[in-house]
């Protein structure tokens, strides 16, 4: 069983910066596929990124590459997500999730962390 924990969410105004941070709980995920997942209030989550273990990376959309980054440090067993030039709308809970194998479909991640809130005011 795979347990992670996501920190760093929090209240941005748009056009700034938060960073997530992703670290599992009892069991390495250093050969896994991390992603990040959103959900709005009243709408399905939503695949933002993914980065493979080998450190490839799977954006849902150019919108968003050019703004996040993710990135994975093995060692220390943690992802990140850094979101610049934030917008009201990307406004959600974000969750961490993994899997043995890539998707860009959010609901074939198996593990999940519990979520935190990003909020972004105009």
């Amino acid at each position: 069983q795979v347990q992670l924990v996501e920190s760093g969410g929090g209240l941005a105004q748009a056009g700034g910066s938060l960073r997530l941070s992703c670290a599992p709980a009892g069991r390495s995920f250093s050969t896994w596929t991390v992603a990040w997942v959103r959900q709005s209030p009243g709408r399905e989550r939503e695949f933002v990124v993914a980065i493979t273990w080998g450190g490839s990376t799977m954006y849902a959309e150019e919108s968003v590459k050019d703004r996040f980054t993710i990135s994975r440090d093995n060692a220390r067993a943690t992802v990140a997500l850094q979101m610049n030039g934030l917008k009201p709308e990307d406004t959600a809970v974000y969750y961490c999730a993994a899997d043995q194998v890539a998707s860009r479909v959010a609901t074939r991640y198996s593990y999940w962390g519990q979520g935190t809130q990003v909020t972004v005011s105009s």
